[in-house]
């Protein structure tokens, strides 16, 4: 098969092993800067050009588009699906999970279990908002937020209403949660592909920060998950309409609770903490599935 991989940064770890998975199963590849494709929209025949070239006789590729380049990004893979090209993720799932608000709409909907949230853009009373979610400590985030970027933990009633006014005066869209104190700063990354978690981990962070972001200085080891992790994760993924994700959920005392459902997940720390070949599995799954049209929106939406 002709596999192409979206990817700004030739490379990176996770863009160099889909490479190499693939090559190492007599697949031919090609990584693509999304932001140097462009695009004839036209009914009967719909194309991309690559540095001066039509790209041509694609059967499969991977989205591994980052969160600042989301918009035209998925623009491009909508039209790969367009020509009938297989993705690994779906463009609608993509912009799906990227969006905050809507993910955790979705995720509700579905009986998803949820940190308390409230979401807010220049609410008349914070304090009743802060009340809202179950008082200080509460974690505040930016609604556009990534890596842990524009989060905050407010441990004060008074630090959450100064939080929340700053953000207020800069105009923007933040959601406000509860802290799960029981989780001691740690979360479990669970790596779905296609129905089933096939890799788990748990990310520590670093002493003194609330974030375990493994790029913050937080460290991973192997979990064990329970039953109903598992499901929760393999649900959001589905509800999502991720083929791929990175699931990633807090230990409360009522239960798995879902942090975010990540579209394009990093390999290195989950390949080396868990010792799976990650890239291979995603490999197989578009073995396995990628036929001519075999898109479930058909570029739609």
């Amino acid at each position: 098969m002709k596999i192409g991989i979206l990817s700004r940064n030739p490379s990176l770890y996770s863009t160099q092993r889909l490479v190499e998975a693939a090559q190492a199963r007599g697949h031919e590849t090609k990584v693509l800067d999304v932001l140097r494709c462009y695009m004839n929209i036209t009914s009967h025949a719909p194309s991309i050009h690559y540095k001066g070239e039509e790209l041509k006789d694609f059967d499969a590729v991977i989205p591994r588009i980052g969160a600042s380049v989301t918009f035209y990004g998925t623009a491009v893979l909508r039209q790969f699906e367009m020509m009938g090209v297989y993705p690994l993720n779906e463009s609608v799932a993509i912009t799906r999970a990227r969006d905050k608000l809507r993910s955790l709409q979705l995720l509700a909907r579905k009986g998803i279990g949820l940190p308390i949230t409230g979401f807010a853009h220049a609410p008349d009373d914070v304090q009743d908002l802060i009340k809202m979610v179950g008082g200080a400590p509460l974690v505040i985030k930016l609604l556009e937020g990534t890596q842990g970027i524009g989060v905050v933990l407010a441990e004060t009633q008074q630090a959450a209403e100064s939080v929340i006014e700053a953000f207020m005066g800069l105009k923007v869209n933040i959601l406000v949660q509860e802290y799960i104190r029981e989780a001691q700063g740690a979360d479990i990354r669970c790596l779905v592909i296609g129905d089933k978690v096939v890799a788990a981990m748990k990310r520590q962070a670093k002493e003194g920060e609330f974030r375990s972001n493994l790029h913050r200085g937080g460290n991973a080891s192997l979990i064990r998950i329970t039953p109903e992790e598992r499901s929760t994760a393999t649900r959001a993924a589905k509800i999502m309409g991720l083929n791929v994700a990175g699931v990633d959920i807090l230990r409360s005392n009522h239960g798995p609770v879902v942090m975010e459902v990540n579209s394009s997940p990093g390999l290195e720390g989950i390949e080396s903490t868990t010792g799976k070949d990650i890239a291979s599995l995603m490999i197989d799954l578009i073995e396995k599935n990628a036929a001519l049209g075999k898109t479930r929106t058909r570029g739609q939406g």
